[in-house]
């Protein structure tokens, strides 16, 4: 479970609970439940812990920033038997991107029947993008919805409010790619 992983992250920061409240927007309660795997986070408050704790998707999957790979694979490469996973009750995501630090991020998310992005639509400074390898998702980016089915993809800028829901009754399973906004980009 991810909690485990939160509070080492937090205590390496040297942050107490209330700290992460406070920078996060995640109620003290919250994250102590999170932490103690008594709550499921929404991709929303996990996003928002994440950029509070100001640490890469891959240490929220409980790897280290440097961490190498198999003994002979190139540092761009992650096995199939190596993929972290974070389960979140109705949503499940897995990591296909290789260790390090990445502007781009890969993972494959199995939304579950019912299973929301969370309660609140997110918005960050990122591209993001992906592919439903199978089911179906509704997608809400600004005031714009779709459903979308098998085989269908998306790209949208994350600075506008976000979320999707599965209101199908299987699940649904996208590739989701996470590009990271470089504000020091020159033409």
């Amino acid at each position: 479970m991810i909690g485990a992983t939160v509070r080492q992250l937090r205590n390496a920061k040297g942050m107490s609970l209330q700290q992460l409240a406070d920078s996060s927007g995640v109620s003290v309660g919250m994250i102590s439940q999170i932490e103690r795997d008594l709550a499921n986070p929404s991709m929303r408050v996990l996003t928002a812990i994440r950029r509070a704790l100001n640490v890469s998707i891959q240490e929220m999957f409980g790897e280290q920033p440097d961490e190498a790979p198999e003994q002979g694979d190139p540092p761009f490469v992650r096995r199939l038997k190596d993929r972290p996973q974070i389960d979140l009750g109705l949503l499940k995501k897995e990591l296909l991107t290789a260790s390090g630090h990445h502007h781009l991020q890969i993972m494959i998310l199995r939304v579950e029947p019912g299973g929301v992005s969370g309660n609140t639509a997110l918005s960050y400074p990122a591209e993001k993008g992906g592919l439903v390898l199978s089911g179906e998702l509704t997608l809400t980016v600004g005031e714009q919805t779709s459903t979308l089915r098998t085989g269908d993809s998306f790209v949208f800028d994350s600075a506008l409010p976000h979320s999707f829901k599965n209101v199908s009754q299987s699940t649904a399973e996208i590739l989701w790619i996470i590009g990271a906004v470089q504000f020091d980009r020159h033409l």
